[in-house]
């Protein structure tokens, strides 16, 4: 499949490839992005999704063709990308506000505008009692809400997120879905999720694509009303959606 990507795209994936040796990893890839969309990208383990989605951060660079993030040809990572990895990564001697500030004191000197930012950052995440504690007094769960506020403290114009709610037990993970949509939804940030559950794309996403041996296939629209409600979950259009995305799974090569 092949989706050439506009002129307005926000973020564009031009014809990239990426592999070891003769191990094709990501096969000619095109895919586009517009301003502020949520898109989700759904795959078996080793389909190249991850790989994918480091190319779109800056991890790694195309071995041919180019990634455009709002038109700039994309050669390292910046502050303009925020990323959300499969674990939390917390620095366990750090309290959870400064955690989340990591990214910002790296840069420069805190500001108290900084620390309020975060404050707010963590009430939206249900965290804002927990701002003194350490990671380790934390559940998996509120790890990983640290982690996404940590990741939109720069106010990143793109946010890749790799499967960071799959170790998580399936409320806590509906929980977090709808934590991340409020967010998005308040931010208005570019927003690429991997995930390998269906159920989780469709419920999040705009649009999602299947990858499959490092191909993309069947980039689907996602058509139902915002904000989401966990009611959808059961109603016909999402398990129609599902459905079809399942089918298309199972057909891909």
């Amino acid at each position: 499949m092949s989706t050439e990507a506009p002129p307005d795209a926000f973020v564009a994936i031009e014809a990239v490839d990426f592999g070891y040796g003769a191990e094709a990893i990501v096969d000619a890839v095109d895919w586009a992005i517009p301003r502020g969309a949520f898109h989700c990208l759904v795959g078996r383990s080793g389909s190249g999704k991850t790989t994918l989605l480091k190319l779109a951060a800056g991890l790694l660079a195309p071995q041919r063709g180019l990634v455009r993030i709002d038109g700039v040809p994309l050669d390292g990572p910046g502050p303009r990308i925020g990323f959300v990895f499969q674990q939390p990564t917390l620095l366990d001697w750090l309290s959870v506000l400064d955690n989340v500030l990591l990214p910002l004191s790296l840069k420069r000197s805190l500001q108290e505008a900084d620390r309020e930012t975060a404050r707010a950052l963590l009430e939206r995440v249900g965290l804002s009692a927990f701002a003194a504690r350490h990671p380790a007094q934390l559940s998996g769960g509120q790890q990983s809400r640290v982690a996404v506020a940590r990741a939109l403290i720069t106010q990143p114009a793109l946010l890749l997120l790799d499967e960071p709610f799959a170790a998580l037990d399936a409320l806590t993970r509906e929980e977090l879905q709808d934590d991340l949509a409020a967010l998005w939804a308040l931010q208005a940030t570019t927003v690429l999720f991997v995930t390998h559950d269906i159920g989780e794309a469709v419920y999040l996403a705009d649009r999602v694509a299947i990858m499959a041996g490092g191909k993309l296939h069947h980039d689907l629209a996602i058509d139902l009303p915002r904000p989401r409600s966990r009611a959808m979950r059961y109603g016909p259009a999402f398990n129609a959606l599902c459905r079809e995305l399942r089918q298309a799974m199972d057909a891909a090569p």
